[in-house]
């Protein structure tokens, strides 16, 4: 019969997921042994610690656009997962981590390497962190996570005591209480006003010297920026995680902007008379324009990060 544990495995399938990053414990033997007569579906990669198990799953949601899945067990390998969940969060990535526990009998009893990892996970997975209690929770848990870590792009944690891995899987009920659920989201498209967006056209059409600003959240959309560069005659520079998505061969590329960034970069951002933010919250406002120096435009998918960095006349999200 099949345990939670394989039903855990199922679900990161039914998700697409092809591989897991993680760092072997006890506390996880059952989903490792799950993983284990997966193989030929799911990859376990294995890291040499917890964080970097971490650290590999953002990296791959970062490069990849899926969402990256980490493994750890109880107590102290949970506690080592935080650096590289607080990636994810800080960059805005899908990441779903998958913890052990102790078993449920013995929680609440300062039992062997016991940690509240509600508590524990409940600011860098300030999302969506749960318990999975019973075996009927299984798939509106998982599916939960994973929704909310596409939906949101941040990490989110499942907590899974010893005993439950072990249990095995409930059949299905349609019945008071128990909750069906389904493998699938739609993250909903994002569309500015009409009105907005002629507002911004005759903002931009009027700047002399115009400056692009290009962060991580422009992936997929490099013709668009490259079009746009060259129809404006501006300059563009890009966060450390906006890198990838311009053409730094182009005449127009200044390289990265901030602490680690070009003189280019700064004579662009700080000599510019109008700013267009493209998917960009990049920290480091000495090197933005002066306030009020420079009409500026922002385009979001995130309406908390418009105006959040620099005082924005058009933003549109």
């Amino acid at each position: 019969m099949a345990n939670v544990a394989d039903g855990i495995v199922d679900r990161l399938r039914a998700w697409g997921v092809h591989r897991v990053f993680g760092y072997a414990g006890d506390g996880i033997d059952p989903i490792l042994a799950a993983l284990d007569r997966s193989s030929e579906h799911i990859e376990l990669v294995t890291a040499r610690h917890e964080e970097m198990a971490a650290f590999m799953a953002t990296g791959h949601a970062k490069y990849t656009g899926e969402v990256g899945v980490c493994l750890a067990t109880q107590g102290p390998g949970a506690v080592h997962l935080l650096t590289g969940l607080y990636d994810a969060k800080l960059d805005g990535k899908p990441v779903v981590a998958i913890v052990g526990h102790v078993v449920t009998t013995a929680q609440g009893s300062g039992y062997q390497q016991e940690v509240a990892l509600p508590t524990l996970f409940k600011d860098v997975c300030a999302q969506y962190v749960q318990t999975l209690d019973t075996p009927e929770q299984l798939d509106a848990v998982l599916d939960n996570a994973f929704r909310t870590a596409r939906a949101t792009s941040s990490p989110t944690c499942v907590i899974v005591p010893h005993d439950v891995q072990q249990a095995g899987v409930a059949e299905e009920e349609h019945t008071h209480g128990v909750v069906p659920s389904a493998a699938t989201v739609a993250v909903p498209r994002v569309l500015p006003t009409d009105t907005d967006l002629d507002r911004a056209a005759d903002l931009l059409n009027s700047g002399q010297q115009i400056a692009l600003l290009v962060g991580q959240g422009a992936h997929g959309a490099a013709r668009e920026v490259d079009e746009l560069a060259e129809l404006l005659g501006a300059g563009v520079t890009t966060s450390l995680l906006g890198k990838p998505v311009i053409d730094e061969s182009r005449d127009w590329a200044c390289g990265v902007m901030g602490h680690l960034g070009t003189t280019a970069a700064a004579d662009l951002t700080t000599g510019c008379d109008t700013l267009l933010i493209v998917g960009s919250n990049d920290p480091w406002t000495e090197f933005y324009p002066a306030p009020g120096q420079a009409r500026a435009v922002q385009i979001d998918i995130d309406a908390r990060n418009l105006g959040a960095k620099y005082p924005v006349e058009v933003p549109l999200a």
